[in-house]
């Protein structure tokens, strides 16, 4: 199972490390304490719509544009198998790799602009990552 509060925090994390700015400033700007945005980072907490919208506004993005990454990391984590319903040995699909590891069933898949990793721990837990896929240079076509 795919829980949201941490598909939230990953997503909060991800802007926060990407404007280079810490834990404090972030929490200073939204007037909340530092140790609740680091959980909420974590996935232990959930946040109200109020407290989102803030620390949205002090990362200077759009609560549309943060769900909006959500809503597309959670759909593509319903696509791979095992994720919302049990891994049974079915095949992975086009753009999905599965591998065991010794902490559970690790999965990937990309749609060409998000890549989303999963690791089932359990039945009932997952750990969802999602990262924006950047084009290289085998990817960029040139006209002459």
């Amino acid at each position: 199972m795919v829980l949201l509060r941490r598909v939230i925090g990953d997503a909060l994390r991800a802007r926060r490390q990407g404007q280079h700015r810490t834990l404090r400033e972030v929490s200073t700007a939204a007037n909340v304490s530092l140790g609740y945005l680091s959980e909420i980072e974590r996935g232990q907490k959930e946040p109200s719509s109020e407290l989102l919208a803030a620390i949205c506004d002090a990362l200077g993005a759009r609560l549309s544009e943060l769900l909006r990454e959500v809503s597309d990391t959670v759909a593509l984590a319903e696509q791979l198998p095992g994720v919302l319903m049990p891994v049974q040995d079915e095949p992975a699909t086009a753009g999905t790799v599965r591998k065991a590891t010794g902490r559970g069933v690790r999965q990937v898949t990309t749609d060409g602009a998000v890549a989303v990793s999963v690791r089932q721990d359990s039945p009932l837990k997952a750990t969802l990552r999602s990262a924006r896929v950047r084009p290289t240079d085998r990817d960029v076509v040139c006209a002459a």
